[in-house]
């Protein structure tokens, strides 16, 4: 067992018993359904009765986590006496990052002796749970603080983001859309497949008509990017919110054309992106030599 702490937050979107195997503690996002606060729990049951509401009419907010509740977080773990590397999502997606490092900054007076580093990963969702998920295995392989720092910083942009979405009213509600494009897209069926560029944002790259075309669409960019990179050995992490069908599509595609890839997960969407973004989103996560949209 590595002697320091790995900890992360719900944004991960890794499964609560993927945290709980492994030892990682998590501060939870929260959000609201019509008006009533629940806190993500990041268990597979929690996620689906989300989006079975959402189908159904329900209205979900999310908030950013403020700096008191991370300094909470933080100085319960400091006092275990160990050092920590937490990893949270993009700081381009949420002005929560900046609050714990605020709250980081506030208590290394109080423990000089111990280092609290706050990665800033330029990840969200399935592929914030990818760097998780690696530097968890080096350090059960045996690696040191510093170096799965080291290796976080060098790979944190190698980890490629594909997302397609169901539904436009989720993003225009979001601001990403505007009212008249949300419109007209859903008039002629648009869907836009999304991406996470260098820049940590997550940015629309292309419209399709229809479903199955956005499907085909992630399909060929993910085996552009694993033609290009090599397959063999590759892990990929494969997130839906209420489409566990398109999931499994996408996983056989990419099973069928490269038969040495390394392992596809497939688990629910988190709810902190899944609010934003609506049932139906689909996202596929996996590291590559770099982002290409």
């Amino acid at each position: 067992m590595y002697d320091y702490i790995i900890a992360t937050s719900s944004t991960s979107d890794l499964t609560g018993e993927y945290l709980n195997e492994h030892n990682i503690p998590f501060i939870p996002y929260t959000y609201t359904v019509n008006d009533t606060l629940h806190e993500d729990d990041c268990r597979e049951e929690s996620r689906q009765a989300v989006y079975n509401g959402m189908r159904a009419g329900d209205k979900l907010k999310t908030s950013m986590i403020n700096e008191y509740t991370y300094r909470e977080f933080f100085e319960k773990l400091l006092k275990q006496g160990k050092d920590i590397l937490f990893l949270d999502m993009s700081q381009k997606m949420s002005a929560s990052y900046l609050n714990s490092t605020k709250a980081a900054a506030s208590l290394q007076g109080l423990y000089p002796e111990r280092t609290l580093y706050v990665m800033d990963t330029y990840c969200i969702s399935g592929g914030l749970g990818l760097l998780v998920k690696n530097i968890i295995e080096l350090a059960e392989n045996g690696a040191g603080f510093d170096e799965v720092i080291a290796w976080g910083e060098a790979n944190k942009l190698k980890i490629a983001h594909r997302f397609t979405v169901d539904d436009l009213n989720y993003l225009k509600a979001g601001g990403r859309v505007s009212n008249a494009a949300a419109l007209v897209g859903t008039i002629l069926d648009v869907k836009p497949v999304l991406y996470v560029p260098d820049g940590g944002t997550l940015d629309v790259v292309k419209k399709v008509r229809g479903r199955k075309s956005a499907l085909n669409s992630l399909i060929r960019s993910i085996l552009s990017d694993l033609n290009r990179n090599g397959a063999s050995g590759t892990r990929i992490n494969i997130l839906h919110a209420d489409c566990i069908d398109d999931a499994r599509l996408v996983q056989e595609s990419i099973k069928d054309s490269f038969p040495d890839i390394g392992q596809i997960d497939i688990s629910s969407l988190g709810v902190t992106i899944g609010a934003h973004c609506g049932p139906g989103l689909l996202a596929v996560f996996y590291l590559c030599d770099k982002r290409i949209p």
